[in-house]
C-alpha cells in the first residue's frame, strides 16, 4: 500500500478511522484505502450514509449562523473530522469575522489537515485531543489561547458521541465540557440512530457491524438518550429532531430520506 506525501509520521495508514471514512462518504481526499474499502463495506448496507453525512454537515452550518447570530463568536468543535468545503472556519469567517475557532480530533490526519488549512490564521487552530478526555481539551495551549471560557462558547458535537462507548461515560464528558463554559454557551449535537433509518434494522447493524470491526465502535442510541446529552441545557426550538428539520433553510419535501437518520439539536446552557 502506498503512502501518501501527506500522511502525518508514524501513522498506521492500514488502520481505518471514522473520520476518514467520512471524508469518504464526503468525496474528500484525505484517506486511505484501507478508508475507502471499510466505506464500501458500510455502503454496502447503507447506501445513503453520504446523504447523512451531508445533512450532518448542512445542520453544523445552520447551527454555526445560529450561534453567530445569538451574539457568540468562539467555537471549539470537537471531533471535527477533516474539514471540508463549507468547514466550520468558513462559516465563521463570513459570517463574523472577528469570530475564533478551535478545531478538535483524535485522528492525526483531521487534525494535520484542519491545521494546513487554517495556517496563517491567528483567530483559527486545531488540536490533537480525545472527547473522552475533557481536560486535555480545555487545558491545551490552543484553546487556552483563543477560548475565553468567562465568554459563551459554541460547543459542537457533530456525529462524534455516537462513537464514544457507554463505558467512557460521555455523559459526563459532555457535563464536564458545560461545567467549563459560561451561561448563555450553546451545545449542538448530531448523534446517528437506528429510528428514521428507511431500511430495517438488522440490515442497519450490518454497518454497525463494519465499525465495530476496525475499532471504531458505533452506538446507536434513541432519541430519548440523545437527549440526555442536553442535561443543563434549555432546548432551543424546534428540539431535538430528524438532521433536516432543525430551522431548515430548504424544502423538506426535497429531503433525500435518509437525511432523516439520526436527530440533531441545539441547547442553551442555563
Amino acid at each position: 500500500m502506498e503512502r501518501p506525501a501527506w500522511a502525518p509520521p508514524g501513522i498506521d495508514i492500514a488502520m481505518p478511522s471514522a473520520a476518514r471514512i467520512n471524508d469518504c462518504y464526503l468525496g474528500g481526499s484525505y484517506n486511505f484505502e484501507a478508508d475507502r474499502e471499510a466505506a464500501r463495506r458500510a455502503l454496502a448496507f447503507l447506501p445513503g450514509l453520504p446523504k447523512i453525512a451531508q445533512a450532518n454537515r448542512a445542520f453544523t452550518r445552520r447551527a454555526v449562523r445560529f450561534a453567530v447570530e445569538a451574539g457568540i463568536d468562539q467555537f471549539l468543535d470537537i471531533g471535527c473530522g477533516v474539514p471540508s468545503f463549507g468547514a466550520v472556519h468558513e462559516v465563521v469567517g463570513a459570517a463574523a469575522p472577528g469570530a475564533r475557532v478551535v478545531y478538535v480530533d483524535h485522528d492525526p490526519v483531521a487534525v494535520a489537515h484542519a491545521r494546513a488549512v487554517v495556517d496563517g490564521e491567528p483567530r483559527y487552530d486545531a488540536v490533537f485531543a480525545d472527547l473522552r478526555k475533557p481536560r486535555d481539551i480545555l487545558g491545551s495551549f490552543e484553546v487556552r489561547a483563543l477560548i475565553d471560557v468567562d465568554k459563551p462558547t459554541a460547543l459542537l458535537l457533530s456525529a462524534i458521541l455516537h462513537f464514544v462507548e457507554d463505558a467512557y461515560d460521555p455523559y459526563a464528558a459532555v457535563g464536564e465540557l458545560r461545567d467549563a463554559t459560561a451561561s448563555g454557551s450553546l451545545l449542538a449535537v448530531t448523534h446517528f440512530s437506528y429510528e428514521g433509518i428507511p431500511v430495517p434494522q438488522e440490515q442497519a447493524a450490518g454497518a454497525v457491524g463494519v465499525y465495530n470491526d476496525i475499532r471504531n465502535p458505533l452506538i446507536m442510541r434513541s432519541r430519548a438518550e440523545i437527549a440526555r446529552f442536553f442535561e443543563g441545557y434549555d432546548m432551543v426550538e424546534p428540539g431535538l429532531v430528524p438532521m433536516p428539520q432543525w430551522r431548515a433553510d430548504t424544502e423538506l419535501a426535497d429531503e433525500d430520506p435518509w437525511s432523516f437518520s439520526g436527530f440533531a439539536g441545539v441547547g442553551r446552557k442555563r
